[in-house]
């Protein structure tokens, strides 16, 4: 059995991530198959667990896949991603780290492992971002002396709307200089929410003199049949992948996938929201908001550390809380019966630098 077979887990470890501070998991029991140099191959039942955490400045992805195999083989595979940044200045620079770390094995054959750090320099704003990063990156495969390359990063991040169905665009260039040379992976991809369904679109070329230059595409898409239950499709292609010997290999995905949280309902294209601005009552400040069908509601900002504060039901599926808070502009979501994060519909909302929304309050 050859190495084309993490090609499979890595995909059936991807999936729709959180869009506010919380702790999320999920898992996606599937099947799917692999082209690659050597011939092609099925993974009968493919489990893939995963965590994520986030919070303001920090960001932590668990995943992991575990396939069976054609002759009772298997093979498994472990992602962690881990990125912290600093509050953003006036000018929306801020600075942050990122490690990430990977790791297969597989019947028959040795464990292999990469693991890439890098510190990076950020400007973000209202609708768009971008970043200059740079770093070590090694390589490890069992029975083999180990790899180090210098890894760079050149990355921008375009949201032309506040509302979720905004479609987002990402670019990337990433120019890596191993020890017999350069080469360069450049990325555009985009993502885009339609009421229950998610559509990402990616696409890579990889431009080198010392290595075959060559490209690939892929696409997936997400539907939500419940709030916690969503099916999934991917299919593609990969380029090789250096550091764990990994060849380029062809793949279609489908699972099923439960999710621990539920996912926020979508809300209606407005065309122009505008930030809450909270209403003085007495010593305080009231904000209310219309939440059909909740059990209960909390608010978070940064105001209060992202801390959930209960609102109370007021009658007619409004909710209301008192805040004490100096003239200015915040930021904060909503946490629904307990898990479910949401911008409230109306409000403007700005990307919060960790690939979600977080809505604008303004007190006058």
């Amino acid at each position: 059995m050859t190495r084309w077979t993490v090609v499979l887990l890595v995909v059936a470890s991807t999936h729709a991530a959180p869009a506010a501070a919380q702790v999320d998991g999920s898992v996606g029991v599937g099947a799917g198959t692999v082209r690659y140099p050597g011939g092609t191959s099925f993974g009968s039942v493919i489990l893939s667990p995963s965590v994520r955490y986030t919070s303001d400045p920090l960001v932590a992805d668990l995943s992991g896949s575990i396939a069976s195999l054609p002759g009772g083989d298997w093979a498994g595979l472990g992602l962690a991603d881990l990125s912290a940044v600093t509050t953003p200045s006036r000018g929306g620079r801020q600075l942050g780290v990122e490690a990430t770390f990977a790791g297969t094995t597989r019947t028959g054959g040795g464990p292999t492992a990469a693991v890439y750090a890098v510190g990076e320099l950020r400007w973000s704003a209202t609708t768009w971002g971008a970043a200059l990063a740079a770093g070590p990156s090694t390589g490890l495969i069992s029975g083999e002396l180990p790899v180090t390359a210098l890894h760079t990063r050149m990355r921008a991040w375009w949201r032309p709307g506040a509302d979720a169905t905004s479609p987002t665009v990402q670019l990337s260039v990433e120019p890596t200089h191993f020890p017999d040379g350069w080469f360069t992976d450049a990325t555009a991809g985009a993502t885009l929410e339609r009421g229950r369904a998610v559509v990402s679109l990616w696409t890579v070329a990889r431009l080198s003199s010392t290595y075959a230059s060559s490209a690939a595409g892929s696409a997936s898409l997400q539907v939500f049949m419940t709030p916690r239950v969503s099916l999934e499709v991917g299919g593609g292609n990969s380029l090789s992948d250096p550091y764990q010997d990994l060849p380029r290999a062809g793949f279609i995905t489908f699972a099923v996938r439960l999710h621990k949280s539920l996912r926020p309902r979508p809300s209606a294209a407005i065309p122009r929201w505008a930030p809450l601005v909270a209403q003085p009552r007495g010593d305080s400040l009231v904000v209310q908001f219309r939440m059909p069908g909740a059990r209960s509601v909390a608010i978070a900002g940064d105001w209060n550390a992202w801390q959930p504060a209960r609102l109370r039901a007021v009658g007619d599926d409004v909710w209301e809380g008192a805040l004490v808070l100096r003239r200015g502009l915040y930021h904060f979501n909503l946490q629904v019966d307990g898990s479910d994060w949401v911008v409230p519909n109306g409000v403007a909302a700005v990307p919060d630098g960790l690939g979600g929304m977080v809505a604008v309050l303004i007190v006058p």
